[in-house]
């Protein structure tokens, strides 16, 4: 059977979630895939690292948030708080070791979160598109009048999205993500080596959103990548080569 046509592995949590993953054993530190908000698993970026790593005999977990994929749950129910609580149960409950996450546009914040919370299994991270509080600049400061009033009113709607899917918005992510929020602290204790790879072309996520990540990061072991005609999926060959060279040199230390 494909690698990426085998069924996923399930892990249940206590509040009665499936969580579906792929975990490929191998050597250390592990690499630990980290998506975006409604991406799921079998994304280009997750399957190529996972082939990467596969190639290089490292351990790799890819995963899909509740609500996401092949998870169960429902995604209108989803939150930063959660998600961030189920990527850390992955960490904890599937990997060994010092781990290096990799996350995708939302999946960069919670890597962060995860790495605050964790600071001891964290080997380094990698950010692709970091959309730290995205929820404000990209959901809430987006909406005009009658739709803040209608999200108000009706706790959930749906917008068009560029990328297949309309998103559904609930009123409790956005609320609830403001107590994840990492822009507006004085700084960011996370001293492991960080890189931040963003395209100067992101029509989603402004680039400048991981200059304020870095220059918040405790680490000194940080760098800003800069793709001038990167796009926020950051998904061409020559993104994922850019993706796979800066990973191997993490690895490398």
């Amino acid at each position: 059977m494909s690698l990426f046509t085998a069924r996923p592995e399930r892990m249940a949590l206590a509040n009665g979630v499936s969580l579906a993953y792929h975990r490929n054993p191998g050597i250390g530190p592990g690499v630990m895939f980290l998506g975006g908000f409604t991406s799921d698993m079998t994304g280009i970026k997750a399957t190529t690292l996972e082939q990467w790593c596969q190639k290089r005999g490292q351990a790799f977990v890819r995963f899909d948030y509740s609500g996401h994929g092949a998870s169960s749950g429902q995604f209108a129910e989803g939150t930063i708080g959660g998600w961030a609580a189920e990527a850390i149960t992955v960490l904890d409950r599937l990997t060994e070791g010092p781990q290096l996450l990799v996350g995708s546009s939302m999946g960069a914040w919670l890597m962060l979160l995860v790495a605050l919370a964790r600071p001891e299994r964290i080997a380094g991270l990698l950010g692709l598109a970091c959309a730290a509080d995205f929820t404000d600049y990209l959901l809430w400061e987006r909406l005009d009048d009658r739709l803040r009033d209608r999200l108000q009113r009706d706790r959930v709607i749906t917008l068009p999205s560029s990328y297949g899917e309309p998103y559904i918005i609930a009123l409790n992510l956005i609320e609830e993500a403001k107590q994840h929020q990492l822009l507006n602290r004085p700084e960011l204790p996370i001293r492991c080596p960080v890189r931040l790879i963003h395209g100067m072309g992101d029509a989603d996520v402004p680039w400048r959103i991981s200059v304020q990540v870095a220059e918040k990061l405790s680490s000194p072991d940080t760098r800003l990548i800069l793709v001038k005609d990167g796009e926020h999926t950051l998904s061409r060959e020559s993104d994922l080569r850019l993706l796979t060279r800066t990973l191997g040199e993490m690895l490398a230390g």
